[in-house]
């Protein structure tokens, strides 16, 4: 997927994500902001859309979200605003592919949902990497395709609509795990029925 069809494809899904896509993501979101909630501190969320997650990070954490959709982003300020989330610092619109922040910045960074969808997600996690403070944490929940089965078939069948649906159902796990400085610390499925995988992935400390 290009960004321009990412942009288009969040801003279709915009005013009615949370009902719809944001509904069969909860158990992965919830997940990753409990671990980072007993682990972090300076926080970035990458494809924060339209800040679902951000009432649930605890109070004490500074959090920086940014996401591709304009769209998207005038909902998670809106939700800012609502909830009064004072631990939110800022929220920008930004390419993933190239983030405009400091090496060895945050101590933990939250990928929900998302590099399934950005263009060039190799890239995308190389980037997420360089921001990470060494020892830092990289969270990310995701749905990757499945090696057999009747949802394996499905998931092929519908890659060819990625640009329409607004993201790639036959994503394979390993696109993400060649970025040689970060390290897999735990992986595991998430309800239901093990469609969402939890990765945790540590910076390595000397890099």
């Amino acid at each position: 997927m290009d960004i321009n069809a990412v942009q288009k494809s969040y801003a279709r899904w915009a005013p009615v994500y949370d009902k719809t896509f944001g509904a069969i993501t909860n158990v992965g979101r919830r997940t990753a902001v409990d671990y980072i909630n007993a682990h972090g501190q300076n926080i970035l969320e990458v494809g924060v859309g339209t800040g679902l997650s951000l009432k649930h990070y605890h109070p004490g954490l500074k959090v920086t979200g940014i996401d591709a959709s304009e769209e998207m982003l005038e909902k998670a300020r809106a939700k800012v605003l609502e909830h009064d989330l004072g631990h939110v610092e800022s929220l920008r619109q930004m390419d993933a592919r190239v983030l405009d922040f400091p090496d060895n910045h945050f101590d933990t960074i939250a990928a929900m949902h998302i590099v399934s969808v950005v263009p060039e997600p190799e890239r995308v996690v190389a980037e997420m990497a360089r921001v990470c403070k060494p020892g830092g944490k990289i969270v990310i929940t995701n749905h990757f395709a499945r090696d057999k089965g009747f949802f394996s078939a499905v998931e092929r069948l519908t890659a060819p609509f990625a640009n329409l649906i607004g993201w790639h159902s036959d994503f394979e796990i390993g696109r993400i795990l060649r970025e040689e400085s970060l390290s897999v610390k735990e992986k595991k499925s998430l309800p239901p029925i093990g469609m969402m995988t939890f990765l945790l992935m540590e910076k390595t400390a000397n890099v």
